[in-house]
């Protein structure tokens, strides 16, 4: 029988503030990056990643990094149902550093935290029932509320039939072993943590740690010795990590010597930042486990897993998709230092960015110059004025998905900040309006530094006035500045949109855009989106559509653009765009908001009249889109 989960984590789940600076100690960092964190939550973000239906069973607090967990792991595709939210305790919190390449100093904030206030009375018997196995860690076993969450998690699989797997996960201060400084620690003795693990090992099917972790299961620091005692509990399969050395699993009798095990293919590369490999591994070793491999499979893609996470900083965010490791398989490894591996990184960056914009329908106000040139306008009013923008996409919008606007964060401030967090897709603009060659908004800076204080859900959106006929010296020029702002935007994190509009340069026919599509691709610059005018043919479509593809099968799309084209206009251009899958909706924005503003600004409209009126314009537009798109699909079936 087919079951809604594959596979539910229990255990601690965390906010990691890694530092951003690489090769200094932790004292020294001035500047963090934030991720979700903790074994468990690690796990069933990179099975989910993986293709695994999974879910997690933790707790967070009542606030701002407590919703920030839940709210990722909804983007993971992690069912959150097992996230209890904790009124009295706080989301734990761990700070993180690379120092070199063997030192990874860590802190961890776990006094009483929201994790640890899980109870048996948490563990719903019919959430468990609704996977195919249970999955959990050491740490939990190290406190006895947790504990019997855990064990009646556990219990109820063995209950139900379920598959169970332990990743003993010993961290020596978690378990009151170590000081609060020593969150880098990976083993202490302690015969009263062995004592705890043997007790409960006999629970599981599959059971995975480190060498050291192996340790402090069997009681002794010789690893064939340790294994063999953790066996005498268990007749689970024993998987050991061994670092450079791959992993070995093994069944039944323990062999003479860890090379008698079953392993898998090992990856050399370049060990960037060993925390969290651990769990990509775990991820990838179930992903075999569940799909029914054999163990030399299940660690082929535990180890590529492994590989990639010790490549890149964070955790859960170096995990790949199920996409990124077929691509990693089929095409091998081309550098060791695969962060810098451009194309694998395209590909990972392509399968991991936020959210899915599949329908796009978008209120593009960032106009600048061209508002403030009107009768009657001021900053402060332009920024009032994009403010009702703001209003009538909302309005419209009313909570659906696939609707955005354009605002730019020089006039439109307000309306930009107002925007944050309510659903809508929100493009920001970076070039300075008109500009050719292409310069950029000042607050960005020389080297597009200011990127780092956008919000990460704004696109970077850069219009490029370029055409296939322009001198050398202006492709050179204007290519260079795309390629430092695209750069930057990949290093903070953000989605990048280009906008070229050839007509406005030059005499341009059905060739023109896809020719200065390639040409940016050939300079290695590969957008998120696409924004284009309303060509007037198929045949134009088509030809850019097949540009886009052709440079980057991971791009996300293309939107149509206005240039203040009247409604009947675009609504045709709408019914050829439509046939072409990679074309996802539009962005206008003169088209909705012309007539109104200049009323608007002159007195005659207040402000209710303007934005129900740009309101019904923003509305036409959707459906003329919305028609297109249902009448290509009508012919297709």
């Amino acid at each position: 029988m087919t079951k809604p989960l594959d596979l539910i984590t229990i255990g601690r789940s965390s906010v990691d503030l890694y530092g951003s600076q690489v090769g200094g100690r932790l004292e020294d960092m001035g500047s963090f990056d934030k991720y979700i964190g903790g074994s468990p939550t690690n796990i069933a973000c990179g099975a989910a990643r993986l293709g695994l239906k999974s879910a997690v069973i933790t707790g967070v607090g009542d606030e701002h990094m407590g919703r920030f967990i839940r709210e990722q792991l909804e983007r993971e595709g992690v069912d959150t149902r097992g996230v209890k939210t904790d009124p009295e305790r706080l989301t734990a919190l761990v700070l993180l550093g690379i120092r070199d390449r063997s030192r990874f100093p860590l802190i961890f904030y776990r006094e009483n935290c929201a994790d640890m206030g899980l109870t048996e009375d948490d563990i719903d018997p019919a959430f468990i029932a609704e996977s195919r196995s249970v999955v959990a860690t050491g740490t939990h076993l190290s406190h006895p509320r947790v504990e019997a969450a855990t064990l009646k998690a556990l219990r109820l699989a063995r209950e139900y039939g379920l598959r169970t797997a332990l990743d003993i996960d010993y961290r020596p201060n978690l378990w009151g072993v170590a000081g609060h400084g020593e969150g880098e620690s990976r083993y202490v003795e302690s015969s009263e943590v062995t004592g705890k693990l043997q007790s409960t090992l006999r629970l599981f099917d599959l059971i995975v740690g480190t060498e050291e972790e192996f340790h402090i299961a069997g009681g002794t620091r010789d690893t064939v010795a340790a294994l063999r005692a953790v066996r005498g509990a268990t007749d689970a399969t024993l998987v050991c990590k061994r670092g450079p050395m791959g992993a070995s699993a093994f069944h039944g009798d323990f062999p003479d010597d860890l090379d008698g095990g079953v392993s898998g293919p090992g990856f050399e590369v370049e060990v960037f930042n060993v925390l969290g490999a651990g769990d990509g591994f775990m991820a990838g070793l179930l992903k075999g486990w569940l799909d029914g491999e054999d163990w030399r499979t299940s660690l082929k893609y535990a180890n590529a897993c492994g590989a990639l996470a010790v490549s890149r900083h964070g955790c859960a965010p170096a995990y790949p998709s199920w996409e990124e490791l077929r691509f990693f398989f089929d095409r091998g490894i081309v550098r060791p230092d695969l962060r810098n591996d451009e194309e694998l990184e395209r590909v990972h960056w392509a399968a991991t960015r936020r959210g899915e914009w599949p329908d796009m329908r978008v209120f593009a106000f960032d106009h600048r110059d061209w508002l403030m040139e009107l009768e009657g306008a001021t900053s402060e009013g332009v920024g009032r004025f994009k403010e009702l923008c703001l209003d009538a996409a909302l309005a419209h919008a009313d909570g659906r998905p696939g609707h955005g606007v354009l605002c730019d964060g020089r006039l439109g401030r307000d309306a930009l900040d107002r925007a944050a967090g309510t659903g809508l897709w929100i493009g920001r603009p970076a070039e300075w309006p008109g500009s050719r060659p292409l310069t950029l908004e000042p607050e960005l800076g020389p080297d597009c530094g200011g990127l780092r204080e956008w919000p990460r859900e704004h696109v970077v959106k850069c219009l490029c006035f370029a055409h296939p006929g322009d001198e050398e010296w202006m492709w050179s020029d204007q290519i260079a500045t795309v390629r430092r702002l695209f750069a930057a935007a990949r290093r903070n994190g953000l989605e990048f949109l280009l906008e070229v509009i050839p007509s406005k340069v030059g005499a341009s026919d059905d060739d023109a855009s896809p020719a200065v599509i390639r040409r940016f691709h050939d300079a290695g610059v590969h957008p998120d989106w696409w924004k284009l005018e309303p060509f007037k043919t198929g045949r134009a479509w088509a030809e850019a559509a097949a540009a886009v593809v052709d440079g980057d099968p991971g791009t996300r799309g293309i939107v149509v653009l206005g240039l203040d084209a009247p409604e009947a206009e675009l609504e045709r251009s709408f019914a050829l765009a439509a046939r072409e899958p990679m074309v996802k909706g539009f962005a206008v924005g003169r088209t909705i908001f012309g007539p109104v503003a200049g009323e608007w600004f002159a007195g005659r409209v207040d402000d209710g009249a303007a934005v129900a009126a740009m309101r019904e314009n923003f509305a036409r537009l959707c459906a003329a889109w919305d028609r297109a798109r249902r009448a290509v699909q009508g012919s297709a079936a």
